[in-house]
């Protein structure tokens, strides 16, 4: 065998590992996506869960008067730092009501809560890791711009805490939380639209916050 002949056939079995290894890792060259900001959890997270936990806050239970407040459908995508969809992932909300009261012993903040507003709602992602809620457009409070909470949990562990809000809106560069995000390139991986509802007749909203996790692939 010729030297030609030997370094073409090394180059070829050279080139076959990387070639294996690309089709076994097809993300691994991907763009890594902006992790969401992590948020703080705040002092209002239920100390008491409702016994209704779904994912329609709108309606306790079996009742039949809803909350008040700009119905709003609240969708998006659980998202690895590949763009890679998790599935199974549990994702957890809770917000105030339309009067800035939480499910929560310690917070009436003198005014009476919206009892018909659960508050608080769950959703566990399929395979498109997408996951969907229906609640009430947030609403400011004393000392807080309008935002909804996140939880998100992976096999029973906390991923991530973060928060979400309303696009443009005021208030938002004078609450803390919000401007202790860095840059207004990660604040915009917050701020979400909530825009009027193609074809509803009564007003309402749609929003939608993908969530991306600081994991790969092989973690999810």
């Amino acid at each position: 065998m010729n030297a030609w002949s030997h370094s073409r056939r090394r180059f070829l079995a050279q080139f076959t590992i990387a070639a294996s290894a690309v089709t076994l890792s097809p993300w691994a060259f991907a763009e890594e996506l902006l992790r969401t900001p992590p948020q703080t959890e705040g002092p209002f997270y239920p100390d008491k869960l409702p016994l209704d936990t779904d994912n329609d806050l709108l309606i306790v239970n079996d009742a039949i008067t809803p909350a008040v407040g700009e119905v709003t459908h609240l969708t998006g995508r659980i998202l690895d730092i590949k763009g890679e969809p998790v599935r199974n992932a549990l994702v957890e909300i809770w917000q105030c009501d339309n009067t800035g009261v939480y499910i929560h012993t310690r917070d009436s903040g003198g005014k009476k809560r919206d009892t018909n507003f659960q508050g608080f709602g769950r959703f566990m992602t399929g395979p498109g890791g997408d996951y969907y809620f229906r609640t009430i457009k947030p609403v400011p409070y004393p000392g807080r711009t309008p935002h909804i909470h996140y939880k998100i949990k992976l096999a029973g562990k906390d991923a991530l805490t973060t928060q979400c809000y309303i696009k443009g809106f005021a208030q938002n560069e004078k609450d803390g939380v919000f401007r202790g995000l860095r840059d207004a390139k990660t604040k915009e991986l917050v701020s979400v639209d909530f825009a009027p509802m193609k074809g509803s007749k009564i007003g309402e909203l749609a929003a939608k916050f993908d969530v991306v996790l600081g994991i790969t692939p092989h973690q999810a």
